[in-house]
């Protein structure tokens, strides 16, 4: 009897420890779940806040991105009002990387180094044109202005404002040098020799001179598709003589449509800007 009541006391008193341990493990186990669920929401909140940080990061990122484009593309007035872009300037110096270096020296200032960048591309334009290589052509280049030259029979025939079929092909070339700039307005001189004229259709030199011009700048508008807007016809009579009106080839030489290329340097530089 007393062995049976210590086998009862004994499993009682095991059977409390192991209670005891259950609930212990058990509110362990609670505890463990409640820091893991409370882990979970940490690591949630955290994520949330991260990809917060990384929006603002990335809008903050555009933003600078923007005003770097902005700055780049924004317009400078520098130098007596010349208007030029970051981006011009870097076009502008990349194309002076290209320019004689003696050239490129003598500039001292930035419309200087505009000036050398224009006149490199146009004188670029010129030679791929093979307008300097043909027969009774002239070209100089003066800092940015482009003078082409064209003896008087090329285009016209003799004592005549009409041109001859034999301008198609010089103004075709002509037109394709205008149009592959945009930035450029272009003068056509009417020039004549020292011998006088008087016509039912021609007063004097003036007019024929006026008159040559004219033809010049309706065929390359109407014909070449040159913008009209570029296009100035000028008449200088017999006043211009390149060299003296003594004889037959002398007067030849004098009579002559000269066409002057201007560039517009502001418009050049802002369009430079504008296709960046």
């Amino acid at each position: 009897m007393k062995k049976i009541s210590i086998l009862l006391l004994a499993i009682l008193t095991l059977s409390c420890v192991s209670k005891k341990k259950y609930l212990a493990l058990e509110h362990e186990n609670g505890e463990i779940r409640s820091e893991l669920q409370k882990t979970k929401v940490e690591k949630e909140d955290l994520e949330a806040k991260f990809a917060r940080i990384e929006e603002r990061v990335e809008t903050y990122n555009s933003k600078i991105s923007s005003l770097q484009a902005e700055n780049d593309s924004k317009l400078d007035v520098v130098e007596n009002g010349t208007i030029i872009s970051n981006d011009a300037k870097i076009k502008m110096r990349e194309t002076l990387t290209h320019v004689d270096a003696e050239k490129l020296s003598q500039a001292k200032t930035l419309k200087d180094s505009m000036n050398l960048a224009v006149a490199y591309n146009l004188e670029k334009v010129i030679n791929s044109s093979e307008l300097d290589n043909e027969e009774d052509f002239g070209v100089s280049i003066d800092g940015t202005v482009v003078m082409i030259s064209i003896a008087d029979d090329m285009l016209f025939n003799t004592a005549s404002y009409r041109l001859s079929s034999k301008a198609d092909p010089i103004l075709k070339k002509l037109a394709d040098v205008i149009n592959s700039e945009e930035s450029l307005d272009v003068m056509v001189e009417g020039h004549t020799d020292s011998r006088t004229i008087n016509t039912d259709h021609i007063a004097d030199n003036w007019d024929l001179s006026v008159l040559r011009a004219t033809s010049v700048v309706r065929k390359l508008q109407d014909k070449y598709n040159v913008a009209p807007e570029k296009l100035i016809a000028s008449g200088r009579s017999s006043y211009q003589p390149i060299v003296d009106n003594d004889s037959s080839d002398n007067r030849a030489k004098n009579r002559r449509t000269r066409i002057i290329i201007l560039p517009n340097i502001d418009k050049f530089f802002a369009l430079m800007a504008d296709e960046s």
